[in-house]
């Protein structure tokens, strides 16, 4: 299926000097950030990969993380996305953390039930804001207040708050990306197409439909042993609804890896170029690993990102993970494995590559 926005793959090849600078051994600080503003959310969806973080009703500090932010766009951040464990828009300064991340030159995104993107928050977002992702995992109210455990209501809250962020980049000329991404679950697979023909009407740019991937500290295991046998045909369905102003993205790659479960890879060789920042301030090199102190590399509220990034205990812990991490018990599909797939070749060429 098409995809002209790169979601099935990666982007790190548009970035060669910093893969290049990696190549040499060299120091390169992340190009991109996910940011958790709120520990706690407003849903507890069936599925959620982070429940074993409990939810916890801690923000991050506005004025600590603006003055990260500015540092770390100096260091070389290129961008962020808002999400992580909890809803970004429970912050109650999500505004001005956008707003200003966007002054010192970071790109921004945020993933998001939208319930609380109220068209007051579009107002002020989308015209500093790149993309907004929706998790919207149910085409039926009931469906939806099922699988986010919430209340039915809240689906139509979540369209009429996405066709208003429509209807507000229309009249501003704003370019901000605006899109949908369902979990392709037995329960809801035949409502995909129906939430396709939803996000399509009220204006959105794309609905995203991709493969469950059991974390392994969730406390949810109820699609761990999910099979993707029975997608025949749902990508000629979705390509039915597909216009020149919408695009279903089916992710055909991931749901084929998924199947696969080989790694092309003996080590993951993705962390220098993206970490994660946890709702109580933490920088951590991989968000599968939350709470494995062997994976935090220190605190924003108690050191400058730079003293992180290159202090004792990240670079402690990237010998040990260069040396001795097996990648084979990481979640299928994680977030690095596009990146580590193309890494891995890099530093590893095959025969005879100057024969292009």
């Amino acid at each position: 299926m098409a995809d002209s926005y790169g979601i099935d793959s990666h982007k790190l090849h548009y970035h060669p000097e910093c893969v290049s600078r990696w190549l040499k051994g060299e120091n390169t600080y992340p190009i991109y950030m996910e940011i958790s503003p709120s520990g706690t959310c407003n849903h507890r969806c069936t599925f959620c990969a982070l429940d074993f973080m409990e939810y916890q009703k801690r923000y991050l500090d506005t004025v600590i993380l603006k003055a990260r932010l500015g540092e770390m766009a100096g260091l070389g951040l290129k961008s962020v996305m808002y999400a992580g464990e909890g809803e970004p828009f429970l912050h109650k300064d999500m505004v001005e953390i956008t707003r200003h991340a966007k002054s010192v030159g970071l790109d921004q995104a945020f993933t998001t039930n939208a319930t609380l993107m109220t068209p007051k928050i579009s107002e002020q977002i989308l015209d500093v804001t790149s993309w907004i992702k929706v998790s919207c995992n149910a085409g039926t109210p009931e469906s939806y207040a099922a699988v986010h455990r919430t209340k039915a209501s809240h689906f139509g809250r979540v369209l009429s708050n996405l066709e208003a962020a429509v209807a507000i980049r229309k009249k501003n000329g704003y370019s901000c990306t605006l899109g949908m991404q369902i979990l392709l679950l037995p329960e809801t697979r035949d409502e995909v197409v129906g939430l396709a023909e939803m996000a399509r009407d009220i204006g959105l740019d794309y609905l995203v439909v991709k493969p469950y991937s059991q974390h392994p500290k969730s406390n949810t295991d109820e699609y761990q042993d999910v099979e993707y046998t029975n997608v025949d045909g749902l990508a000629e369905e979705l390509d039915a609804v597909r216009t020149e102003s919408f695009q279903p993205i089916l992710r055909v790659n991931t749901i084929k890896k998924w199947q696969e479960k080989d790694r092309p890879y003996e080590r993951c060789l993705g962390l220098p170029f993206w970490s994660y920042m946890d709702a109580g301030g933490n920088i951590w090199g991989c968000s599968m690993f939350l709470e494995d102190d062997r994976f935090k590399y220190g605190n924003i509220h108690e050191q400058t990102f730079q003293e992180i990034w290159e202090g004792e205990k990240r670079a402690k812990a990237m010998k040990w993970f260069l040396e001795s991490f097996d990648p084979s018990v990481c979640r299928i599909n994680c977030r690095m494995d596009e990146i580590n797939r193309y890494l891995w070749g890099l530093a590893n060429p095959p025969a005879h590559v100057n024969f292009i």
